[in-house]
């Protein structure tokens, strides 16, 4: 099914968070539909947004891991929004930090109604470690689809791409779960196409279930009036 393009480039900055109950004042989570980007630190998490919304710096980027401490909300169109979430697992940061940030992950994931999706960023050359895995379980616990990129993919040949990627799907069907994986360089583009479609789509399926939710209740509201 094609589901309508989404101008990527239109996304702007909305607000910024420290953990769900500071978001869930400013944005209920009945309000629209949400797709999340989660990763190590030196994933390469803000090069892929900022690669999807051709702009160079909607989401910061730093020399140094870890800068990304508060949930940034951006809206691509009303009520669609893209969460750039904490990384996690290398910055140089105190062990009281990162333990509140990977408590912040998990509250987002498991009680924030309005995530349809999550997007999930890794190093080629460094897939699928501890707390990737972590992550994607709490997205499925939770029923919610991941898309696992396999980012910096120009680090490696094109055959040693292919391999990785044939195992890695592999290893993803351990997670008994709607895992997805793909390959990614921000600097390349490659896979940028699979992501637009990928975060389309997920929009996309939440307009339609509105919309069938609408049809379904509009005639008990119209024999409750006569």
């Amino acid at each position: 099914m094609e589901f309508p393009k989404i101008h990527f480039q239109k996304a702007h900055f909305l607000i910024s968070a420290p953990d769900i109950r500071h978001l869930d004042k400013h944005l209920p989570v009945e309000s629209g539909i949400e797709v999340a980007f989660a990763g190590r630190s030196n994933a390469g998490k803000s090069s892929a947004l900022n690669r999807l919304t051709r702009q160079k710096s909607l989401a910061r980027t730093s020399k140094t891991p870890g800068r990304t401490q508060l949930i940034n909300v951006f809206e691509v169109e009303e009520g669609k929004r893209l969460i750039d979430l904490p990384g996690y697992g290398f910055a140089k940061v105190p062990l009281e930090m990162k333990l509140k940030w990977q408590k912040s992950l998990g509250e987002y994931l498991q009680e924030r109604e309005s995530l349809k999706g999550l997007v999930v960023l890794m190093d080629v050359r460094h897939p699928f470690k501890d707390l990737d895995q972590q992550l994607i379980f709490w997205a499925i616990d939770a029923n919610i689809p991941v898309l696992a990129l396999l980012t910096k993919a120009d680090k490696l040949k094109q055959g040693a791409r292919k391999a990785t990627l044939l195992k890695m799907r592999e290893e993803a069907k351990n997670f008994e779960g709607d895992v997805q994986v793909e390959l990614f360089s921000s600097l390349k583009g490659l896979g940028v196409d699979v992501l637009e479609r990928k975060i389309a789509q997920w929009y996309g399926e939440h307009d339609l279930l509105e919309v069938e939710q609408e049809t379904v209740v509009s005639p008990i509201q119209e024999n409750d009036e006569n």
